[in-house]
């Protein structure tokens, strides 16, 4: 498979690969992590925040930030 590597000047996330290679993390966390390190600096974290820009409930997303601990 090829890979496209295309050079971004904006809206765009460099992350690590540590906590997507983690096996010890679930899918879905890795993927509210990696949604948490796109967020701008400023940004408030919250339950209720993060409910409203993924498609998860607010129990959902607690039982993922817990299994981040």
């Amino acid at each position: 498979m090829a890979v496209f590597r295309v050079h971004k000047t904006k809206n765009y996330t460099l992350m690590s690969n540590h906590h997507l290679r983690d096996k010890n993390l679930s899918l879905k966390a890795k993927g509210l992590l990696s949604v948490m390190f796109s967020l701008p600096d400023s940004w408030n974290y919250s339950i209720p925040g993060l409910c409203a820009i993924l498609k998860e409930n607010e129990t959902a997303v607690k039982s993922t930030i817990k299994e981040l601990k």
